[in-house]
């Protein structure tokens, strides 16, 4: 085992964030972390990597552990090039023995290979970089940090600010063997559902909706969402036996004296406490019932269909053909989804667009009278520090006007799952995903005929992540939707645009195709190959039909056996979680603090079991291939 917390606390002011949360990582393991924006997250990632010290419990480390943290947002010393850094980091690493800075200058040009810097951004200034570019570089001095060999990589958000290219290359960092064909093991906090259904092979939720403060899954994103399921249902169900078990305990305490002469102090005793129980039961379930946050954009109700139409549009700055041969219409019930490289001119294509630049060439024609477009950008205005939080969400009264209906600050705070005492609080205290939270409820206030989210999904949580793709999918109007986020634009485009970052553009079918163009884009630049002139062909490449199959090696006599019966034991390991589960969700268990804790640890020990079996299985397979 690399690290275990065990029965860990931590309060922010007031506010209790978590209590008597318990969390182990064993090599190899991929732990995806997710939760409600405010439940604790990146305060228990900087607990688990020793950054913090939490109020109560313990965290163990193995003997010589190197953990590796890597926030959220860096901020790289000015005048020192990205280089610069990464030779910095592996020079004060967290092993005991330091690096001479020759063999620092060697790691730093391995790992910025690693993560794919190319000499001209090594020798850039790192404070100037881009934000896709920062998070590269955040890895690799962390990487650095630990020799290049990191035995756990603690990631906050690593998905924020990368391009899909870039996304894609994180999966393969944190899934594949490093230079020593050893996997390091991670944690990461992310809402990226989809680089969690990729990556993960546990999903860990931090939400007071659980007894224990947290529900782990063995699994995948799919997995944990079909096991989140039957618990809560388990729970709810708990909630009406116990309800129905106090009713007939109050009908019995309030029976007359004589009627209930028989009556015994343990009885009274165990009446109580299951009312104190019930109310704990209610209390989580109305916690995972009220999770998301109530989006609803407001539309003009223009009956107009056509609003946007681009032909042949193309656009240079400072001399770099951004796009070029852009076609497209965009109408009521459309939603453009619009991808490529950090720096390949989505931004400016909007602009184009909605009129706030002219094109180099081709015509954009807009509806007459034109269409309204309100922009939720990635570069979100920042609320002065001191502003309370009554007057970023209404700045003007104590009032909004949602759908020609007044509406209190309060009332409308609560929408976005703020309590009422966080409005005399100034905006500095709220995480990212409630300053995000704050945005979304000033941009429903306003109608539009055009709505177009630039990266909308940052710092969100999951559930509001989903009450958006509802309400995006209910606006009647038009979208322009530039993320990140494969899940949201696989449910909700229907056409994505994908600029190569070299002038060219296409229409694709899938999101894999625009990260295929995005690498194929990457690769002719690093070689020099002169830029896309026209539409980019988004044909895909196939292995040369003549390349020989490689022989399968052998396992031993041993291995074998093992290897053979490997599939049955994992089937029978996945009946005992089975049948954990049931345990867990049985009501009468749910309401028994002693049992609930027994089952809670039968089911842990049985699913750590199957990852045991899961990973042997996998080690045997990497010996065949």
């Amino acid at each position: 085992m690399l690290l275990s917390a065990r029965e860990i606390s931590r309060t922010h002011g007031l506010q209790t964030l978590f209590t008597g949360v318990s969390l182990s990582v064993d090599e190899g393991d991929r732990v995806g972390l997710i939760g409600p924006n405010g439940a604790g997250k990146s305060t228990l990632l900087k607990l688990l990597a020793g950054e913090d010290e939490p109020d109560e419990g313990a965290i163990v480390g193995a003997k010589g552990l190197r953990a590796v943290y890597v926030a959220q947002q860096e901020v790289f010393p000015s005048g020192m090039t990205a280089r610069e850094v990464v030779i910095d980091g592996a020079e004060h690493g967290v092993d005991v023995a330091s690096m001479d800075h020759h063999q620092a200058e060697i790691l730093a040009e391995m790992l910025l290979e690693r993560v794919g810097f190319d000499d001209l951004h090594a020798a850039t200034d790192a404070s100037s970089l881009s934000g896709g570019w920062k998070k590269r570089l955040s890895i690799a001095r962390g990487l650095a940090r630990a020799a290049g060999e990191p035995d756990l990589l603690l990631l906050d958000e690593p998905t924020n600010h990368l391009d899909m290219a870039g996304i894609a290359w994180l999966e393969e960092l944190v899934t594949r063997p490093g230079p020593s064909g050893v996997r390091f093991a991670s944690i990461f906090v992310t809402h990226d559902r989809s680089f969690l259904e990729r990556v993960a092979t546990r999903v860990v939720e931090l939400s007071a909706a659980y007894p224990l403060g947290t529900l782990a899954v063995d699994g995948n994103y799919t997995t944990f969402l079909r096991r989140k399921e039957e618990f809560l249902e388990g729970q709810a169900a708990a909630e009406r036996s116990m309800a129905n078990q106090v009713r007939q305990d109050l009908a019995w305490l309030h029976r007359g004296a004589k009627a209930r002469r028989t009556k015994a102090k343990s009885r009274i005793d165990s009446s109580y406490q299951r009312m104190d129980e019930l109310a704990e039961l209610k209390s989580r379930n109305a916690v995972a019932q009220g999770a998301a946050a109530r989006v609803d954009f407001n539309s003009s109700d223009r009956k107009t269909r056509k609003l946007i139409s681009a032909r042949d549009v193309s656009k240079s700055l400072g001399g770099r053909a951004l796009f070029s041969g852009v076609d497209l219409d965009l109408g009521v019930g459309d939603c453009l989804g619009l991808l490529g490289p950090n720096g390949s001119g989505k931004t400016t294509l909007i602009r184009v667009l909605t009129g706030d630049l002219e094109p180099d060439t081709g015509r954009v024609v807009r509806s007459d009278p034109p269409p309204r477009v309100v922009v939720f950008s990635q570069h979100r205005t920042d609320f002065e520090p001191t502003t309370l939080l009554r007057d970023a969400l209404c700045p003007v009264s104590d009032q909004v006007r949602f759908r020609g209906q007044a509406m209190h600050v309060t009332a409308w705070s609560r929408r976005f799952l703020f309590k009422d005492a966080q409005l005399a609080q100034p905006v500095s205290s709220l995480s990212g995903g409630e300053l995000a939270r704050i945005h979304i409820a000033r941009i429903m206030l306003e109608p539009a005929d055009v709505l177009v989210l630039d990266e909308p999904t940052n710092d969100l949580d999951i559930p509001t992540l989903e009450a958006m793709e509802e309400a995006l999918e209910d606006f009647p109007g038009a979208l322009v939707l530039v993320t990140h986020d494969r899940a949201m634009l696989d449910r909700l485009a229907t056409d994505v645009l994908a600029l190569d970052g070299r002038g060219g553009c296409a229409i694709v079918a899938s999101v894999d195709q625009a990260i295929a163009l995005e690498r194929r884009a990457a690769s002719a630049k690093s070689a020099g190959e002169p830029a896309q002139e026209r539409r980019a062909d988004t044909t895909p490449t196939t292995p040369a039909a003549s390349a020989a199959p490689v022989p399968r090696k052998k396992l031993s006599y041993n291995e074998q056996r093992e290897y053979d019966a490997i599939e049955a034991r994992i089937a029978e390991a996945e009946r005992r979680v089975s049948a954990a589960e049931a345990m867990v969700n049985d009501p009468a268990v749910a309401s028994d603090h002693e049992r609930m804790a027994t089952a809670c640890g039968t089911l842990s020990a049985a699913q750590e079991a199957v990852s045991v079996l899961y990973a042997r299985w996998a080690e045997l397979e990497s010996k065949l291939a």
